[in-house]
């Protein structure tokens, strides 16, 4: 008997990873938001996957009550990095569960809708 419930297989490596076969569609079947935004700042901001877009660095112009509510459709953990002076277009998907924006930087701290 051991001290673990699931034993390492024979072979096994601890932490390997078993992908399904195939191809994994991030954000499948999200409604999808397109902005076009700028860095007016002279520092480079970066956000973050799960962070909520409408209240990024007030140096990031662009369309605030259109992103209300919206996320970034990136990986999970991944985020995008905006240079000074750059202007991108960035993909959106909106935020799933409660639809509750808590913390950020305070600017709706309750319900999205």
């Amino acid at each position: 008997m051991t001290r673990y419930a699931d034993p390492l297989p024979p072979g096994g490596v601890p932490g390997e990873i078993f992908p399904k076969a195939g191809d994994i569609e991030l954000n499948e079947g999200a409604e999808r938001l397109t902005l076009l935004v700028t860095n007016t700042g002279d520092r480079p901001i970066q956000v973050g996957s799960h962070y909520h877009f409408a209240e990024t660095n007030p140096a990031l112009k662009f369309d605030r009550d259109r992103a209300l509510g919206w996320r970034l459709d990136v990986p999970s953990g991944g985020a995008l990095r905006f240079e000074p002076g750059q202007e991108r277009e960035i993909t959106l998907v909106p935020f799933r569960g409660a639809r509750r924006a808590i913390g950020f930087r305070g600017d709706v701290m309750g319900e999205i809708d």
